[in-house]
Parts: C-alpha cells; sequence; structure tokens
C-alpha cells in the first residue's frame, strides 16, 4: 500500500495541510459517500493543486473555480448526458460500483474513483481518455495509482513528458 510518505517522497513536502474536516463532511453528505482516506489525505496535505503541469487535483475548500464539489457535480452531469453514458464502464454516481469523477488532465482524461460493492472493499481507480471510448480500471488504491503516475508508470496518464526532471506541482491560481 502507497503512503503519503512514499508520494512525498517523489512530489515533494506539501503546503496547504489542511486539518477542518468541515468542507469534507459537507461534501460528503451532498452526494452520500465517504472519500477513501488515502484520497482525502493527500488532498488534505496538497490541496488544490496541479501536478507535472498535467494532472488537476482539486480540494473541496477550495474557492468556486477549484473546488472539488464543483468539480464533481460538473463531472456528474456531464457524464450522465445520454451520449457519455457509454464511454464509461458503468455509471457515474455514489452508489456501490459507481464512478465518482474527482481529478481532471490537460491532456484530456478524466480520472474516477469506483465505488467499492462492499464497504470492507478497496476503491479503485478508472481513468476514461476523453477524446476516445477508451478506459481503464486499474486495480489500485488512489495512493498506488498517484505513486505509479509519480513514477512515470503508464496509467493511462504519463509524466515522462511532462516531468523530464521529475514530479512537481503547482498550486492552482
Amino acid at each position: 500500500m502507497a503512503t503519503l510518505s512514499d508520494i512525498q517522497a517523489l512530489l515533494g513536502e506539501p503546503r496547504f495541510n489542511w486539518s477542518d474536516p468541515a468542507p469534507w463532511i459537507e461534501l460528503e453528505q451532498e452526494i452520500g459517500i465517504e472519500f477513501p482516506a488515502d484520497f482525502r489525505e493527500f488532498v488534505d496535505a496538497y490541496g488544490s493543486i496541479e501536478i507535472n503541469g498535467q494532472l488537476y487535483l482539486k480540494h473541496p475548500a477550495g474557492h468556486l473555480l477549484h473546488s472539488l464539489g464543483r468539480l464533481i457535480s460538473r463531472d456528474l452531469d456531464l457524464w450522465r448526458e445520454e451520449d457519455m453514458v457509454e464511454f464509461l464502464p458503468s455509471p457515474v454516481g455514489s452508489d456501490p460500483g459507481e464512478l465518482m469523477p474527482v481529478a481532471t488532465a490537460t491532456t484530456g482524461e478524466a480520472i474516477f474513483l469506483r465505488v467499492p460493492d462492499d464497504p470492507s472493499s478497496p476503491w479503485r481507480v478508472v481513468v476514461q481518455e476523453f477524446d476516445s471510448p477508451a478506459w481503464t480500471l486499474y486495480e489500485m488504491t488512489f495512493s498506488e495509482w498517484l505513486l505509479a503516475y509519480l513514477k512515470g508508470r503508464d496509467v493511462t496518464l504519463c509524466s515522462r513528458n511532462f516531468a523530464p526532471d521529475g514530479p512537481f506541482y503547482e498550486f492552482l491560481p
């Protein structure tokens, strides 16, 4: 299992370090799920950021432009449209087996967390290539998937071209 320390070793020290659970509680009540601990831990540590000039992650306490809640709301609406449903392996939403949109990429990918079929099962990552009907289910937790991405492994997003000198992040403006 990948840890926040493993990610920090590649990405650098976090500078956001959010500790108030209120935005998470509000968002989770609104959408009807409790996000996996590793996802929350990473987003609380780093905040709303762009990794390698490619991957966008947002915090629920972010301002309107960079709010995880706004991203989720917008993307749920998008992926529920009749002509978009065929591009994913299952519906979007908060029920078991459904996909919750949590990140995007400048290269056209959408990153989802797959809600486990039962509470004791791990969350998984699905990456959809927006410019094609292709999607990939990764039998990895969010932290495992992110660590693989930061190491330059092919997890649909590939950072080697975007971060030839190693992973980096910047706060979203």
